[in-house]
């Protein structure tokens, strides 16, 4: 086991060289319109664009008729500058599972998932190039911080893969998309404005946003108190993920740095928190890796935590890393796992582990491609 003098913790990302550009995406409806002024547009452009970005998911200027022909590309290129480049696709599930490679403006990389399930489409969005969360059982993790994503960044992968399931690149015709994720590359909660920018632009009706019910939107963290403090007062009310992965302090330590500063305890007050001020029962993320923290003792704490709890707990088993010795637990464990949190009456599911033969863990093709560059 990795010791705690090794984990180190990163929030501050790195001095950029040159910032991302700006975009409609990452203003607030009301700015919007300053923002055009401000660049010598007529105002009422912004709700323009901002209905061709979020409503129509278009990024063809030559398609926005209401805007004089001559002057379509200049606003496009000022308001909706590209944010996110495809760089390669990988699919599996027979094209159900599709996995996406952005090249951002000054060449990192990031990746998006998205899933077609019978009842809904999900996307898995990154809110971070890397991550500063050093949890050594995660691909991306062990990457470290490259720097956060803007708004915009994130947003653009959103829109990217609403335009895909409009435009039916998924099996079996068009769709909506209906989920979004922040389970990708990074720590949401410590991207926070920026995150907190494009869970608005998403819940937002048309034209201002996606128009995507709070419901349907996870928010994912390590267990950062003070960011789940501060979304519990922004009334946006999507749904709250702790990838928690261990109920006792000695191991989450270790698997989950952050745990030094902010404990089990601690986090499930937080937790509880927002669940009380929201209504909305939070998930409790519980990567299952063998002979770590598979054993029936710990599920039994866990039962013990989490029984008088609007919690639910989502067991993963372990998508593993190339050269890693992390891996899945037994399939006997597993089931073992389920039944005592059962016991307790603790709703629990084991998540379906889609994407493994396509990198599918978290940072997994960003780094495989990286090596290519």
């Amino acid at each position: 086991m990795t010791t705690n003098s090794e984990l180190k913790l990163v929030f501050d990302e790195p001095v950029q060289r040159k910032k991302a550009p700006k975009h409609l995406a990452d203003l607030a409806p009301a700015d919007r319109k300053a923002w055009a002024k401000e660049l010598g547009f007529q105002p009422f452009r912004a709700a323009q664009v901002a209905t061709h970005y979020f409503s129509h998911l278009s990024h063809t200027p030559d398609d926005w008729s209401d805007i004089p022909a001559a002057e379509r590309q200049v606003i496009a290129d000022a308001l909706t500058p590209k944010m996110i480049e495809l760089v390669t696709t990988r699919t599996t599930d027979g094209g159900m599972t599709r996995k996406d490679l952005w090249k951002l403006h000054d060449g990192v990389l990031v990746e998006s998932v998205l899933m077609r399930y019978t009842d809904r489409t999900t996307v898995c969005i990154s809110s971070q190039a890397g991550c500063g969360m050093n949890c050594p059982f995660c691909a991306t993790g062990q990457a470290g911080l490259t720097r956060n994503l803007s708004a915009a960044e994130i947003t653009d992968q959103i829109v990217a893969a609403a335009r895909a399931c409009a435009n039916g690149e998924l099996p079996g015709g068009p769709t909506r998309l209906s989920n979004i994720v922040f389970m990708g590359m990074g720590e949401p909660l410590a991207n926070y404005n920026a995150v907190v920018r494009t869970l608005r632009n998403i819940t937002d009706p048309n034209p201002d946003g996606l128009g995507i019910s709070a419901r349907s939107v996870v928010v994912s963290t390590v267990g950062l108190v003070p960011g789940i403090e501060k979304l519990t007062d922004e009334g946006i009310n999507c749904t709250l993920a702790v990838s928690l992965h261990t109920p006792d302090d000695e191991l989450r330590d270790s698997l989950v740095p952050i745990n030094n500063r902010f404990n089990v305890r601690e986090v499930l007050a937080a937790a509880d928190a927002y669940e009380k001020k929201t209504g909305r029962r939070y998930s409790i993320e519980y990567a299952l890796i063998r002979d770590i923290n598979d054993q029936s003792w710990r599920s039994d704490l866990l039962g013990r935590l989490l029984k008088n709890r609007n919690a639910h707990v989502n067991l993963i088993p372990l998508n593993p890393t190339p050269g890693s010795k992390w891996t899945a637990s037994r399939r006997e464990d597993e089931a073992e796992f389920v039944r005592i949190l059962e016991s307790y009456g603790v709703p629990v599911t084991v998540r379906d582990t889609r994407g493994r033969e396509i990198d599918g863990a978290c940072g997994q093709l960003a780094a495989s491609e990286k090596e290519k560059i």
